[in-house]
């Protein structure tokens, strides 16, 4: 497979911030719309309490687990994701301060699960209501959630288990701000390591895993 170009200029992180406040914050005007619309506002799909903030900090640890799996696992698929995520992603955040890359994973985690959990999942769950509709609701909003997250056919795939997790964890908890918070820490923890420890030193992989450069 041929190795994904590099871009040689990345904007700044402050450019980053502004670009996810626009793009994410986007998603989050989008949802507030379409929820009105479709009368099921997402903001009133959330309660703030620091039970179900806590319940969601815990969900987000199951997907650092599988996180840290798919770092280890020499499955070709997963090399070539690895190659592009060190190759753009680590760049594209490598000067980003810690609280630079909170306020991009908090905006993700907001807008994201707004649109897909709050509006999406439950619009489609109501149309096709009851016995089946949370179960359709859940599969669509995943697989939508994947297709948009389609940087390649393997994290198109790894996004809609993710998204069927986020579901997942909505409609047992009852609470938006539950999947919010586990995507919005995933994004924290995951951008951290692979930015600020994996990425220093830069590394390239082979078939077999990870290989630090000499």
């Amino acid at each position: 497979m041929q190795e994904p170009s590099t871009p040689t200029h990345f904007p700044a992180p402050r450019t980053l911030v502004v670009m996810a406040l626009f793009f994410e914050g986007g998603l989050g005007v989008v949802a507030v719309l379409l929820g009105a619309w479709w009368d099921c506002p997402p903001a009133a799909a959330v309660r703030f309490n620091s039970a179900d903030a806590a319940r969601g900090l815990a969900a987000s640890l199951p997907m650092l687990a599988l996180f840290f799996v798919c770092l280890r696992l020499p499955f070709r698929p997963l090399v070539e994701l690895r190659r592009t995520v060190d190759s753009l992603l680590v760049p594209l955040f490598r000067h980003c301060q810690l609280a630079e890359l909170a306020v991009i994973s908090l905006l993700a985690g907001v807008g994201e699960e707004m649109l897909f959990r709050g509006v999406l999942q439950e619009a489609i769950s109501r149309f096709y209501g009851a016995p089946m509709g949370p179960w359709i609701g859940l599969a669509a909003a995943s697989i939508l959630f994947g297709l948009v997250h389609a940087v390649s056919a393997t994290y198109t795939v790894l996004a809609g288990l993710t998204g069927l997790y986020l579901g997942g964890i909505w409609m047992a908890s009852g609470n938006l701000l539950v999947p919010i918070v586990a995507h919005a820490a995933y994004d924290f923890f995951v951008l951290t390591y692979l930015v600020r420890i994996r990425g220093r030193p830069a590394q390239t992989e082979g078939p077999g895993g990870p290989e630090e450069l000499p």
